[in-house]
């Protein structure tokens, strides 16, 4: 039988081996692929390049947005089914299939670009997505039961700062010896891509897809040997059963003022950081014109903030309470998006820059920095305050709650992106929106009892 030190550290590993899946897919490595070849495609059809930009960066945007909206609608209802039948392992085992299948399918991308092949790109990532987010809520649901109430904090920034530094190693890894510039040809070290992959075919680019379903399975390994949930009287499911459960906790809603606040609040900010993982890539290939290479040493800079800034911020919380160390990270990361916005190659917020001068390029790399060592963070205090707003038994509805109240924003903040990319033409003006969704989630931060509703 497992240890406890065991249990907690096989949950780390879900962090570890999940992790991949936002840092090589979503944002570094596959995101900044897809709007390469979308773009390409779009300029191939007659549009301007800037157009094509934007229309990329739209494409993307309602990919995402579709993969949210089955998200919101199911999560809160597998959550309540899951309470109610006691069992969460097996609904962790069923959603890692989707990650695995969804990750390999992107393999098949080749850049060039038809209209069929973006919507199997799409289709596969949104396959993967709604695995990593489903099996994200089930493990979640786990934390209640690995420790006192008082480590939760640090438990919970520990598990992300594990789970940042997988990913950051999976990406170095990728631009060592896989990811090849489109140019050149060579990885990040000057080298071919192993295994003989074929350069002209970006296969080593696309390879991060396979890459992505084999680390996974193989680290999640530990987290299968070790955590297991809690033995409880095994129970049929019902969905009728269920959805009266759920229904019962959304209208008690009314009357848990600090949970209502957070959930609401929640909508709006984690929103805006999955816009900004999600968007980030896509935007340095878009307006700084970065290749794959660049993007990804981006993505190391902004892995080892975030992996520090977790392990740090779980001891902020800790002491101060995660309403602290949420609030102070959407500050830095609201700026960090004013900055972005107002920034091209040739000036920030109307103040121009040198020609070829590689000042956006910095500011974009201190920008990176800074949104991992915030949105690290932001994350791992969300959960922690979820859960001094819970009990552990019924922990995985709340979660799926939790997910309901992201994901609604979730839909939105990509669509409005991609709404407001296709109608500026402008793959900057796009991001504006994530502003507006930040200062929405702080103001309304005032109204959460940072204790929860424990006693």
């Amino acid at each position: 039988m497992a240890t406890a030190r065991q249990r907690i550290w096989g949950w780390y590993f879900f962090d570890w081996a999940s992790q991949p899946y936002n840092t090589l897919l979503l944002t570094f490595i596959f995101g900044p692929y897809f709007a390469e070849v979308a773009r390409g495609y779009y300029m191939g059809t007659g549009m301007e390049e800037e157009a094509a930009k934007a229309a990329a960066q739209a494409y993307w945007g309602f990919g995402l947005t579709i993969a949210s909206l089955i998200i919101a609608v199911l999560a809160p209802i597998l959550g309540a089914i899951a309470d109610g039948t006691g069992r969460r392992m097996i609904w962790i085992w069923i959603f890692s299939t989707f990650y695995v299948a969804g990750a390999c399918g992107l393999w098949w991308m080749t850049p060039g670009g038809e209209a069929g092949m973006l919507a199997w790109a799409v289709a596969a990532f949104g396959l993967g997505f709604i695995g990593m987010e489903f099996t994200t809520i089930f493990t979640n649901a786990l934390m209640p039961t690995l420790t006192d109430h008082d480590d939760i904090g640090k438990i919970s920034g520990s598990g992300f700062a594990f789970g940042y530094l997988g990913g950051l190693l999976a990406l170095i890894v990728m631009l060592v010896l896989f990811a090849e510039n489109a140019t050149s040809g060579k990885t990040l070290i000057g080298i071919d891509p192993v295994f003989g992959l074929d350069t002209e075919a970006r296969e080593g680019t696309r390879i991060v897809g396979p890459f992505t379903a084999l680390w996974y399975v193989v680290f999640m390994i530990p987290f299968f040997l070790w955590v297991k949930e809690p033995k409880v009287h095994a129970s049929k499911i019902h969905i009728g059963a269920a959805l009266a459960s759920l229904a019962e906790l959304i209208r008690g809603l009314r009357f848990r003022k600090s949970l209502s606040a957070y959930l609401f609040s929640s909508l709006f900010y984690r929103d805006a950081l999955n816009a900004l993982y999600g968007f980030g890539g896509v935007y340095a290939s878009n307006v700084l014109d970065w290749s794959i290479t660049q993007i990804g040493v981006f993505g190391i800079l902004g892995g080892v903030t975030a992996m520090l800034a977790s392990w740090v911020g779980g001891r902020l919380d800790k002491h101060f309470g995660p309403r602290f160390v949420i609030a102070w990270s959407i500050v830095v990361l609201t700026l960090v998006c004013l900055i972005i916005v107002g920034m091209t190659r040739d000036s920030l917020w109307g103040v121009a820059l040198d020609a070829g001068s590689a000042t956006p390029d910095i500011i974009f790399y201190i920008c990176g920095g800074l949104i991992g060592a915030a949105g690290g963070p932001l994350q791992a205090a969300s959960r922690t305050l979820l859960v001094r707003h819970t009990t552990p038994d019924r922990a995985t509805e709340a979660f799926g709650l939790f997910a309901l109240s992201g994901k609604v924003a979730s839909f939105i903040s990509p669509f409005l992106i991609a709404v407001v990319s296709h109608f500026s033409e402008s793959a900057r003006i796009g991001i504006s929106p994530v502003i507006a969704l930040f200062l929405i989630g702080l103001i309304l931060l005032i109204w959460v009892n940072p204790k929860g509703e424990q006693q």
